[in-house]
């Protein structure tokens, strides 16, 4: 019997793999921070419309929570305003490093970011036509570090937490052309969003 070396297949963002952090930068051209997030969802829509959707970064905030704006600045350009906790606002620009057209997307906040960053979002064709994989991971330093982290956390404003629920917010927009929410009123839906 022949032994086979074990290899670990899970993606790097939820990897036992002590060098994750590492490997992850590794695949990126500017990599940003040293807090992995990644989060996966299989959304039955070809890829490419998702891919052109997502691309469209002035539509981002229609289903990422915490996104007040993304102002598209050129081609490879884009300025970020996002919630923080206790009503604070971080803001910074960020750059297209690298992108393949219907696949990735790979981007690095710039110099004098609040909130330095960097990741790649991959879409990839799901087994048995279930429609597109998409996987998105992030590296970030947090404001105020472990502190920041865990103040993020108790106002619902960490990244790991916002990555697992705009990425369901995404999978029902593209599914079903809307988002489903608890609020019955217009009032309702407004508290709920902040």
């Amino acid at each position: 019997m022949t032994d086979v070396p074990q290899t670990d297949t899970a993606p790097l963002s939820t990897s036992k793999r002590s060098d994750a952090v590492e490997q992850t930068s590794a695949a990126l051209i500017d990599d940003k921070g040293d807090t992995l997030v990644g989060k996966t969802v299989t959304i039955n829509r070809p890829r490419q419309f998702l891919f052109d959707y997502w691309r469209d970064f002035s539509n981002l905030p229609r289903f990422m929570d915490n996104v007040e704006r993304v102002d598209v600045l050129d081609e490879t350009r884009s300025h970020w305003v996002v919630k923080a906790p206790a009503g604070h606002r971080v803001e910074w620009d960020a750059i297209i490093t690298e992108e393949e057209p219907g696949e990735f997307i790979a981007w690095s906040s710039m110099e004098g970011a609040d909130v330095p960053n960097s990741g790649r979002i991959d879409f990839k064709d799901a087994s048995g036509g279930r429609g597109t994989e998409v996987a998105v991971t992030i590296l970030y330093d947090p404001p105020l570090g472990v502190i920041g982290k865990i103040v993020a956390a108790m106002f619902q404003r960490e990244p790991a937490i916002q990555a697992r629920r705009d990425l369901r917010r995404f999978k029902q927009l593209m599914e079903t052309g809307e988002i489903a929410t608890a609020a019955r009123t217009r009032a309702q839906y407004e508290e709920e969003k902040n």
